[in-house]
């Protein structure tokens, strides 16, 4: 009778746990469709959100000409593409590529500053992808696989790519320093204290970018696969660009939603301090900022 009774909190135990992990996933797609499908966040977003590193860019295509063989690479498909920030970088290394988004105002921003014949741009989530089996030879994902529901999408990767097909999730870690003159210091005081305020608004989302992916890469179920940390990346931003950036977090967004006021106040006294600070080249100034990027890649076989 007591083998029974620990059997049953067993399979309750399991249910409850993916009960927990199926609601997590769901609300997490939810916010992501209600933040994502605001026209002016996904301008915002266009216009701020940090340059495509070319370090990234770079460590992938490599990585997938390695792992194929020098084959012609036909089909690349960038999952969660939002803008196309990433699906136009790819589109010199594939005959064609796929961007693909759950918002439909990510995308329309997407088409309007798209110049390249072969690349386009769909409307479908992450978990249920529009493509044919083992018709993909990237499957790419820049700073959106914490959106995703992993294992799902993990499960329709494996099916769209061809054998010895590549995926390649990566992103940056929202903590990074900024680096000028002998104004470092108190510049990154100022960058601190805000970075700190939007801190409040983080959720579990964020503990995948905290640690650098490693919870991805240990969830996919492909045995050749690799994972990259603390890749320096330097790039050079104004006080204007940076504040807009803080505009481009979803965790600023959320500030926004609660707080319009407060949100507002403190993009202001943000810019401000820097200013007070940098004096009068203050908005001009190019401002060199220190990231660590992190990227996972994996190959099937």
């Amino acid at each position: 009778m007591q083998k029974d009774a620990n059997s049953f909190h067993r399979i309750l135990d399991t249910f409850q746990d993916f009960y927990i992990r199926t609601t997590k996933a769901k609300v997490h797609i939810i916010m992501a469709v209600h933040l994502f499908k605001k026209r002016t966040y996904s301008s915002v977003y266009q216009k701020y959100m940090v340059p495509v590193s070319s370090e990234i860019l770079n460590i992938i295509v490599s990585f997938v000409k390695e792992k194929t063989d020098g084959r012609p690479l036909k089909m690349g498909l960038d999952v969660g593409c939002g803008t196309g920030r990433y699906t136009l970088p790819l589109a010199p290394h594939f005959e064609k590529v796929l961007g693909v988004d759950i918002s439909e105002s990510q995308i329309n921003v997407a088409k309007q500053h798209t110049t390249a014949n072969n690349v386009s741009y769909m409307v479908a989530p992450a978990e249920k992808l529009p493509m044919k089996d083992t018709s993909v030879d990237l499957v790419n994902a820049a700073l959106a696989a914490h959106w995703f529901t992993t294992d799902e999408f993990f499960d329709e990767t494996i099916r769209v790519l061809k054998t010895r097909g590549c995926l390649a999730v990566h992103g940056f870690s929202p903590n990074f320093d900024i680096e000028y003159k002998d104004l470092s210091h108190d510049l990154n005081v100022v960058l601190s204290e805000a970075l700190d305020t939007l801190s409040q608004y983080y959720d579990s989302i964020v503990e995948h970018m905290l640690c650098q992916y490693r919870s991805i890469y240990e969830a996919i179920p492909l045995k050749d696969k690799e994972w990259i940390t603390d890749i320096p990346v330097r790039i050079q931003m104004s006080v204007p660009e940076i504040v807009g950036l803080f505009q481009s977090f979803y965790m600023y967004q959320t500030f926004m939603e609660k707080d319009v006021k407060g949100a507002e106040e403190f993009l202001i006294q943000t810019k401000e301090r820097f200013q007070d600070i940098l004096g009068e080249e203050a908005d001009s100034v190019q401002l060199n900022i220190n990231m660590k990027y992190y990227c996972v890649l994996a190959c099937k076989h």
